[in-house]
């Protein structure tokens, strides 16, 4: 299932597709920027181990709870949005190429996958002062319904975080 946006080629069109075997080089390649890290703070322990992203890649699109897409901006990829299972709850994720922030690709991306959602709740996890990642999941219509407090790889530190939800 592909979702798209209106907008026109040429015009930063936003698609989304199922993840493929050739789009995990980009992906791993997004996540060796070490400011993408530390504001997107809950990111893998160490971004240079090929071998655990390799494995986590395989695990998660293996599993037909988790709902991976490959985020491509006219033709290019530029990150990847997800949605899985948290207990009883489905949670998103998502990741951009650090190059591609500020044009509302994130935004457009997440709106088109809650768009593939039938489900609802839906919840996300931001860094309290990622102001940019909050202002997608507000965009998308989430609001915040508590906070909570983990240890975030991209810091090396416990980080304070907001818990928002998407309602039906």
């Amino acid at each position: 299932m592909t979702a798209e946006d209106p907008r026109p080629p040429g015009a930063g069109q936003v698609r989304l597709r199922p993840v493929r075997d050739a789009d995990l080089p980009h992906f791993f390649a997004f996540e060796q920027d070490p400011e993408a890290n530390r504001v997107a703070a809950f990111g893998p322990v160490d971004p240079a181990d090929r071998a655990a992203f390799d494995a986590h890649w395989r695990r998660i699109c293996a599993e037909p709870a988790i709902v991976t897409r490959t985020v491509t901006v006219d033709g290019d990829v530029v990150g990847h949005v997800v949605a899985f299972p948290v207990g009883e709850q489905t949670e998103v994720s998502y990741w951009l190429d650090r190059a591609r922030w500020g044009h509302g690709y994130a935004t457009r991306a997440l709106a088109a996958l809650l768009a593939e959602l039938p489900q609802r709740p839906v919840q996300a996890r931001a860094a309290k002062d990622n102001a940019a990642s909050l202002a997608v999941l507000r965009k998308c219509g989430f609001v915040v319904t508590g906070e909570d407090r983990g240890y975030a790889n991209g810091r090396r530190a416990e980080v304070e975080e907001w818990v928002l939800e998407l309602a039906g």
